[in-house]
């Protein structure tokens, strides 16, 4: 049996504010193994970024977690530790963050110093997790400018964010990202407002740099297109629960919750007769201070039972005999009374 690389239970990230509490992540669980990608797919403002920002301990304020484990095993830590319970600022932390486990931005306009060459930012990263000197680590970061598919790097190291088209940012994000060699590397919508060609060339790159490091991804997505090409498991979050978790076959081939299923219905096919309008979720996400009680997804859902969906929370169960895991009262129906959301 493979050993995880990071495994996430019960994770909770809640933003508490002057109206109320933000439920940003509320009881997200899913493995990752070495060199395997595992997908997070849904709606913008489900969660998605704040789980891969909450595995950093880089949540922005008044953001903490509030409860769940993130045990992750790193070499810092001479074996399996609980990131969930280490402090932002802990001297761990700051070894794990950018040299176990790397993030590569959903932005990388905004996530680069406007003020500084891109390179001198490559060159303090490696300087940070790395005892070298700024020659060796100019060095390095110039052969991880040409590992990413950067024309002409020895040029580029000296030029600002700005002077970077979009698809040069993001090799270059990916190559900071690289620069400690991490063992987990989170993509958060690393395709984004990039062009189909540049989009293509970027997954590529990814999995390239995967199979020769044996690095596990989680890539962060709204894009149903890009989990099919990169991924080897889902998680399909809403709201900021995960409603089902499998591997992507199963995903994509047997949907078993109603939110997957619409998901998988609003993606533009071939076999798309005329120019009729896609289908759609009908409703938006509810807003976070006015949570459904009941299942949250009841509000949308085409198999909304009265009487069940409205009044207790469906937990993640297992179908069958497979891994994969559905929370839908549809496909459990209930057998016992469980809390409903206040």
């Amino acid at each position: 049996m493979v050993d995880k690389l990071l495994s996430v239970e019960n994770l909770k990230t809640y933003f508490p504010t002057d109206e109320g509490v933000v439920k940003a992540v509320d009881g997200v669980t899913f493995d990752i193994e070495p060199g395997k990608t595992l997908g997070i797919v849904g709606e913008s403002g489900c969660g998605k970024s704040t789980v891969g920002r909450s595995l950093l301990q880089i949540i922005d304020h008044p953001g903490k977690i509030i409860d769940g484990q993130v045990h992750f095993q790193s070499e810092s830590a001479g074996g399996l530790v609980d990131l969930a319970q280490e402090k932002p600022g802990s001297p761990l932390m700051r070894q794990v963050r950018g040299g176990e486990i790397a993030l590569v931005f959903q932005e990388p306009m905004t996530s680069f110093s406007p003020v500084h060459t891109v390179g001198n930012q490559v060159v303090e990263a490696i300087q940070l997790h790395m005892d070298v000197s700024k020659k060796i680590a100019m060095a390095r970061a110039e052969e991880l400018f040409e590992l990413v598919g950067i024309p002409n790097p020895r040029s580029r190291l000296n030029e600002y964010a700005y002077q970077l088209s979009g698809g040069l940012r993001q090799r270059a994000m990916i190559a900071m990202a690289l620069s400690a060699d991490p063992k987990l590397l989170i993509a958060d919508e690393p395709t984004t407002a990039l062009d189909v060609t540049t989009q293509a060339q970027i997954l590529e790159l990814l999995k390239t740099l995967q199979k020769q490091n044996n690095m596990a991804i989680l890539m962060i997505t709204h894009n149903l297109g890009v989990i099919a090409e990169m991924a080897d498991d889902v998680v399909v979050m809403y709201l900021g629960k995960g409603v089902e978790v499998g591997n992507i076959d199963d995903i994509f081939h047997d949907p078993q919750h109603p939110y997957t299923q619409g998901l998988l219905r609003s993606i533009p096919s071939i076999y798309t007769e005329g120019e009729g309008r896609l289908p759609s979720i009908k409703g938006t996400i509810p807003h976070p201070f006015n949570r459904p009680s009941g299942c949250t997804f009841r509000t949308r859902c085409p198999d909304y039972i009265q009487g069940e969906c409205n009044t207790a929370i469906p937990q993640l169960q297992t179908v069958g005999n497979t891994k994969r895991t559905v929370s839908c009262f549809k496909v459990h129906p209930r057998k016992e009374e469980v809390a409903a959301n206040g």
